[in-house]
């Protein structure tokens, strides 16, 4: 076999014009060395296909509940997965800090409420000529410092997960209270959960981390060359996940490992269909008319020198068409090419052809 397929090489008659190669095989030859051939896919123009991207959620979509105060976790009442509404508690704690900031908002109350009330005293009698007016000033100092402890120790309140209702319950009754209530802050899932019954945080230690998980976000890695093509409201769809978005931003910085640009989509429709943190190829519809892509098996491209090149069939055996890699894919790769679409590419046996290409067999 191995003189056989010698035999043929050196009987390729070649003839070169401009930057192709027209190579001479009979059908019989053809056969002899295992070449088969496929149709020529269907061409990609104005889109870029197979890009590398990851599922994220949009950072406008994601929010951490932490402690706001020193506790231990008495009850959790969610867990990761779990669909919640906004509102709705997902855990309590006991926190003798809020005891305590309880009773320092009615501390500040009474001192509120006695001041108003020196205020409305003084005021009268500076009406009635009995005080000064440098006393009514000092009076009303008072009372705006003592409304201003007050709504301080209200805002507080409301950081630490209490109502204005409760908050108002609390100055008319004055029962003080050591359960902290932590509530979502969105309608959207529990994603991560880091304290259990009984464990002891303090404050601003996170808890919870609720999502909401529509639309989701993507972000790819583009090739230089195809980030030229790109702007922003293109299309962007996951064929093998059914889900379409759109193009909303076109990074200005290139990563430093593999010479990428990162550009990022918003994802509405089929976003169900999907995972955050997961990996997918995405399509990227272009705005330029001036190229032709097309999706090519790596199998079907050949090296030579400096070039790359696909063996197109002819009526007397093959010609080279040099193509322009846009991005290369594990199984498929984008090029740039003049194909009139109706070709017929090799796919297999094409180590003979391109021995043929560079001039070597000859020499066995």
């Amino acid at each position: 076999m191995k003189i056989i397929v010698t035999a043929i090489l050196l009987s390729l008659q070649i003839s070169q014009h401009s930057n192709a190669q027209n190579i001479s095989l009979t059908e019989l030859q053809i056969n002899k060395l295992g070449i088969s051939t496929i149709p020529l896919p269907p061409k990609q123009k104005g889109e870029l296909s197979g890009m590398p991207a990851q599922v994220v959620i949009p950072g406008n979509q994601l929010f951490t509940v932490s402690t706001p105060l020193a506790a231990m976790v008495e009850q959790t009442l969610v867990g990761v997965g779990d669909s919640v509404h906004k509102g709705q508690v997902l855990a309590t704690l006991q926190s003798p800090a809020l005891a305590e900031a309880q009773r320092g908002l009615l501390q500040a109350y009474t001192q509120s409420q006695l001041a108003k009330e020196n205020l409305s005293r003084d005021e009268q009698l500076w009406k009635d000529g009995i005080i000064s007016e440098s006393r009514l000033r000092a009076t009303q100092s008072q009372h705006r410092e003592a409304n201003a402890a007050t709504s301080e120790r209200k805002q507080a309140l409301r950081l630490s997960g209490m109502t204005d209702s409760a908050i108002e319950h609390l100055q008319t009754g004055s029962n003080l209270s050591s359960v902290l209530t932590l509530t979502s802050p969105i309608e959207g899932v529990i994603l991560e959960k880091s304290a259990s019954a009984g464990q002891r945080l303090d404050a601003a230690i996170p808890i919870f981390q609720v999502a909401k998980l529509a639309p989701l976000a993507l972000e790819i890695q583009i090739p230089l060359s195809g980030a030229q093509q790109l702007k922003v409201g293109s299309i962007v769809t996951i064929p093998a996940f059914d889900a379409k978005g759109k193009l909303i931003a076109i990074g200005r910085s290139l990563s430093g490992g593999n010479q990428t640009i990162l550009v990022r989509a918003l994802i509405h429709d089929g976003a169900a269909n999907l995972r955050p943190g997961q990996f997918v190829e995405a399509t990227i519809a272009t705005h330029s008319n001036s190229t032709t892509q097309w999706s090519l098996p790596n199998g079907s491209l050949s090296r030579i020198d400096s070039s790359t090149v696909v063996f197109v069939r002819t009526a007397t055996g093959f010609r080279t068409e040099p193509v322009s890699i846009v991005h290369e894919g594990a199984q498929n790769s984008i090029v740039n090419a003049k194909f009139a679409g109706t070709e017929q590419i090799a796919a297999q046996g094409i180590s003979a052809l391109k021995s043929s290409a560079m001039g070597i067999g000859g020499g066995e």
